[in-house]
Protein backbone atom coordinates (compact mmCIF):
# COMPACT_ATOMS: atom_id res chain seq x y z
CA UNK A 1 0.00 0.00 0.00
CA UNK A 2 2.77 2.25 1.08
CA UNK A 3 4.12 2.07 -2.42
CA UNK A 4 0.75 2.36 -4.45
CA UNK A 5 0.48 6.22 -2.78
CA UNK A 6 4.42 6.76 -2.68
CA UNK A 7 4.53 6.27 -6.80
CA UNK A 8 1.65 8.46 -7.54
CA UNK A 9 3.10 11.44 -5.53
CA UNK A 10 6.52 10.82 -7.30
CA UNK A 11 4.73 10.73 -10.80
CA UNK A 12 3.05 14.03 -10.48
CA UNK A 13 6.21 15.51 -9.14
CA UNK A 14 7.84 14.12 -12.70
CA UNK A 15 4.83 15.22 -14.90
CA UNK A 16 4.63 18.61 -13.23
CA UNK A 17 8.30 19.19 -14.03
CA UNK A 18 7.56 18.25 -17.44
CA UNK A 19 4.64 20.46 -18.28
CA UNK A 20 6.90 23.33 -17.34
CA UNK A 21 9.48 22.39 -19.38
CA UNK A 22 7.14 22.30 -22.16
CA UNK A 23 5.62 25.60 -21.18
CA UNK A 24 9.24 27.28 -20.97
CA UNK A 25 10.26 25.80 -24.79
CA UNK A 26 6.50 26.73 -25.84
CA UNK A 27 7.16 30.38 -25.10
CA UNK A 28 10.42 30.88 -26.79
CA UNK A 29 8.63 29.91 -29.61
CA UNK A 30 7.59 32.92 -31.96
CA UNK A 31 4.09 32.68 -32.31
CA UNK A 32 3.79 33.04 -36.05
CA UNK A 33 6.71 30.00 -35.61
CA UNK A 34 4.26 28.01 -34.02
CA UNK A 35 0.98 28.41 -36.16
CA UNK A 36 -0.05 28.37 -39.79
CA UNK A 37 -3.38 29.57 -39.27
CA UNK A 38 -4.52 28.86 -43.02
CA UNK A 39 -4.74 24.97 -42.51
CA UNK A 40 -2.85 24.47 -45.53
CA UNK A 41 1.03 24.80 -44.27
CA UNK A 42 1.06 28.32 -45.16
CA UNK A 43 1.58 31.78 -43.32
CA UNK A 44 -1.13 34.37 -43.45
CA UNK A 45 -1.16 37.84 -45.05
CA UNK A 46 -1.66 38.99 -40.97
CA UNK A 47 1.47 36.78 -39.78
CA UNK A 48 3.46 38.43 -42.48
CA UNK A 49 2.54 41.56 -41.56
CA UNK A 50 3.35 40.96 -37.68
CA UNK A 51 6.50 39.70 -39.02
CA UNK A 52 7.88 42.29 -41.07
CA UNK A 53 6.39 45.35 -38.27
CA UNK A 54 9.11 42.93 -35.98
CA UNK A 55 11.34 42.37 -38.12
CA UNK A 56 11.63 46.06 -39.18
CA UNK A 57 10.96 47.67 -35.70
CA UNK A 58 10.88 51.62 -35.78
CA UNK A 59 14.13 52.10 -37.20
CA UNK A 60 15.59 49.02 -38.87
CA UNK A 61 16.01 45.79 -38.09
CA UNK A 62 18.50 44.86 -35.32
CA UNK A 63 21.43 42.24 -35.39
CA UNK A 64 19.47 39.62 -34.41
CA UNK A 65 16.61 39.88 -37.33
CA UNK A 66 19.83 40.11 -39.74
CA UNK A 67 20.76 36.97 -38.84
CA UNK A 68 18.24 34.85 -38.42
CA UNK A 69 15.46 36.23 -40.35
CA UNK A 70 16.85 36.32 -43.99
CA UNK A 71 17.49 33.68 -46.54
CA UNK A 72 20.64 32.40 -47.74
CA UNK A 73 19.90 33.89 -50.62
CA UNK A 74 19.57 37.83 -49.23
CA UNK A 75 21.93 36.99 -46.92
CA UNK A 76 24.77 37.19 -49.87
CA UNK A 77 22.82 39.71 -51.80
CA UNK A 78 23.81 41.54 -48.44
CA UNK A 79 27.02 40.54 -48.14
CA UNK A 80 27.59 41.71 -51.58
CA UNK A 81 26.62 45.16 -51.06
CA UNK A 82 28.69 46.00 -48.03
CA UNK A 83 28.41 50.20 -48.86
CA UNK A 84 24.25 49.96 -48.95
CA UNK A 85 22.01 48.56 -46.53
CA UNK A 86 20.26 46.33 -48.55
CA UNK A 87 17.44 45.61 -46.15
CA UNK A 88 16.44 49.38 -45.30
CA UNK A 89 17.25 50.31 -49.27
CA UNK A 90 19.16 53.08 -48.21
CA UNK A 91 22.55 53.99 -46.60
CA UNK A 92 21.30 55.64 -43.21
CA UNK A 93 18.83 54.66 -40.17
CA UNK A 94 15.80 56.37 -41.13
CA UNK A 95 13.28 58.03 -38.42
CA UNK A 96 10.47 55.80 -38.70
CA UNK A 97 9.27 52.48 -40.33
CA UNK A 98 5.26 51.32 -41.41
CA UNK A 99 4.49 48.39 -43.22
CA UNK A 100 1.52 48.56 -45.83
CA UNK A 101 -0.86 45.89 -46.28
CA UNK A 102 0.03 42.41 -47.35
CA UNK A 103 -0.43 40.45 -50.42
CA UNK A 104 -0.24 36.48 -50.71
CA UNK A 105 0.18 34.91 -54.01
CA UNK A 106 -0.43 31.21 -52.92
CA UNK A 107 0.18 29.30 -56.05
CA UNK A 108 3.75 31.24 -55.83
CA UNK A 109 4.06 30.58 -51.97
CA UNK A 110 5.06 33.83 -51.31
CA UNK A 111 3.81 37.01 -49.39
CA UNK A 112 4.77 41.13 -49.76
CA UNK A 113 4.19 44.21 -49.16
CA UNK A 114 5.22 48.19 -49.08
CA UNK A 115 7.36 48.95 -46.63
CA UNK A 116 7.54 52.42 -45.85
CA UNK A 117 10.89 54.97 -44.88
CA UNK A 118 10.30 57.58 -42.93
CA UNK A 119 13.31 60.50 -43.09
CA UNK A 120 13.97 64.38 -42.25
CA UNK A 121 11.80 64.44 -39.62
CA UNK A 122 8.70 62.76 -41.79
CA UNK A 123 9.48 65.07 -44.33
CA UNK A 124 11.08 62.39 -46.84
CA UNK A 125 9.55 59.21 -47.84
CA UNK A 126 10.84 56.36 -49.64
CA UNK A 127 9.15 52.92 -50.61
CA UNK A 128 10.68 49.33 -51.04
CA UNK A 129 8.55 45.98 -51.36
CA UNK A 130 9.67 42.99 -48.67
CA UNK A 131 9.26 39.41 -49.80
CA UNK A 132 8.48 36.29 -47.60
CA UNK A 133 8.08 33.01 -47.93
CA UNK A 134 4.69 31.47 -46.82
CA UNK A 135 5.81 27.74 -46.23
CA UNK A 136 5.29 27.50 -42.74
CA UNK A 137 6.59 24.42 -42.18
CA UNK A 138 9.85 26.58 -41.96
CA UNK A 139 10.34 29.60 -39.41
CA UNK A 140 9.30 32.50 -41.66
CA UNK A 141 11.83 34.38 -42.87
CA UNK A 142 12.67 37.55 -45.09
CA UNK A 143 12.91 36.13 -48.92
CA UNK A 144 14.13 39.31 -50.71
CA UNK A 145 13.79 43.38 -50.74
CA UNK A 146 13.05 45.31 -54.15
CA UNK A 147 14.84 48.75 -53.77
CA UNK A 148 13.11 50.21 -57.30
CA UNK A 149 9.50 49.87 -56.63
CA UNK A 150 9.00 53.09 -54.83
CA UNK A 151 6.10 55.38 -55.64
Amino acid sequence: MIRTTARPARWRAYAVGCVAALGIAAAAVPAAAASAADGNDRYTAEEIHTFLEDFYGEHGPGDFARKYGISPQLKEKVADNPEFDVLLCAQNIPASIDIGPVTTAQSARVGWATVSTHWNGGSGKADFTAYVDLDATRPIQLLDVDCGSGS
